[in-house]
């Protein structure tokens, strides 16, 4: 069946969530529906095909652990629903560069003493296939740094956090040049508040409703949301949000959509509050007030296991620059937006002309 050789920069609680699906879903059978992913066999991959060959962080306390124990290691908090065995994968250091913004100083521990790894160079030696971006929003100048490595190495790109590389026309020239897939940018939660807002816009607009203003306003308690207590981090990911709900109405409407606050004790639990105001028949006013509670990092880990799946397909067809169809069902920021069931049409045809061969087709679209 082959395998997907999965490199991670970020050893927190996305990742954490990730490597816990991947042991936890490793028995699923092909025709079983698991919960969060869009296919287990997605175009002859299975969940367990993918294999975790290097991670790289900027913890102190983290680097030069197994990625077994570093996923669990603080501050991470999200929820512990699998046990992880030895995975023979230690955690390097990263180049500081951005990464940590002035709140996450106190909170991450990082050691000069620990001298910062050749990342293309280690992606090289381990053969990685593609390279998932799970560092703190904010980090610009570190993305870039790993997307660089991503091309000097061979090897795709997933971009799951609001630092514009797939989206952005230099950066996707440079993955083309290279025959290279770039997946991205933000990825989209299972369940989550730009989903959900992105749905009751969608439906408000079917159903004629004159959209005149909307809000999302978002806390939780991981190092995410403390991260983002640094406006100047924000910039991006307000972007990212905000187109990701507003091409949806396709006119200008007053909008703000982020971050609001960081609340310890939430954890990794996330609190969203969404707002839309419109007028129906008779410039009737109509108002939808939602509540959404999530464990934040699980709610996106099963997208980011099809995304790596979808990439590992493209680098596998030669297929290179960035993914269009697969980039907009799961994720915020993609370079072209479509409405999600448009996108994930998409994504299904995408999956029957690159499924591997060895795979009967019938067998690569069950869920």
């Amino acid at each position: 069946m082959g395998e997907v050789r999965v490199a991670i920069a970020g050893v927190g609680n996305c990742a954490s969530s990730l490597v816990q699906g991947v042991e936890y879903y490793k028995n699923a059978k092909d025709d079983e529906f698991v919960p969060g992913l869009m296919h287990v066999n997605f175009g002859g991959y299975h969940i367990r095909d993918i294999k975790f060959v290097a991670a790289f962080d900027v913890n102190a306390n983290k680097v030069g652990k197994d990625l077994s124990e570093a996923i669990f290691t603080e501050p991470n908090c999200t929820a512990k629903f699998c046990d992880v065995p030895e995975l023979g994968v230690e955690v390097l250091k990263a180049p500081v560069l951005d990464g940590i913004g002035k709140y996450l100083r106190g909170t991450v521990p990082v050691s000069s003493r620990q001298k910062p790894v050749d990342v293309a160079k280690v992606l090289e030696e381990v053969n990685a296939d593609v390279l998932v971006n799970f560092l703190p929003v904010g980090s610009a100048k570190a993305t870039r740094y790993f997307a660089q490595a991503a091309i000097d190495a061979g090897c795709g790109f997933v971009n799951c956090i609001p630092e514009f590389i797939a989206s952005d026309k230099e950066w996707a020239e440079k993955f083309t040049r290279a025959g290279l897939p770039v997946a991205g940018d933000d990825i989209k939660s299972q369940v989550g508040a730009t989903i959900l807002h992105r749905t009751l816009v969608q439906l408000l607009k079917d159903r004629g409703v004159k959209v005149e203003e909307t809000y999302q306003l978002n806390i939780g308690g991981n190092t995410d949301f403390l991260n983002m207590l640094q406006e100047s981090r924000l910039k991006s990911k307000r972007i990212s949000k905000t187109e990701a709900v507003t091409s949806v109405v396709g006119y200008d409407i007053p909008t703000r959509i982020g971050p609001s606050d960081y609340v310890p004790f939430l954890n990794d639990n996330k609190q969203a509050f969404i707002f839309v105001k419109g007028r129906k028949f008779g410039d009737i006013p109509l108002t939808i007030q939602v509540h959404l509670s999530v464990e934040d990092s699980p709610n996106s880990a099963g997208v980011a296991v099809d995304a790596i799946r979808a990439t590992k397909l493209a680098l596998d067809n030669g297929i290179a620059g960035p993914l269009e169809a697969v980039s907009a069902y799961f994720f915020k920021h993609p370079p072209v937006q479509y409405p999600d069931s448009v996108a994930k049409q998409l994504v299904e045809e995408f999956i029957r002309e690159n499924a591997r061969s060895k795979v009967a087709p019938e067998l690569a679209l069950k869920e």
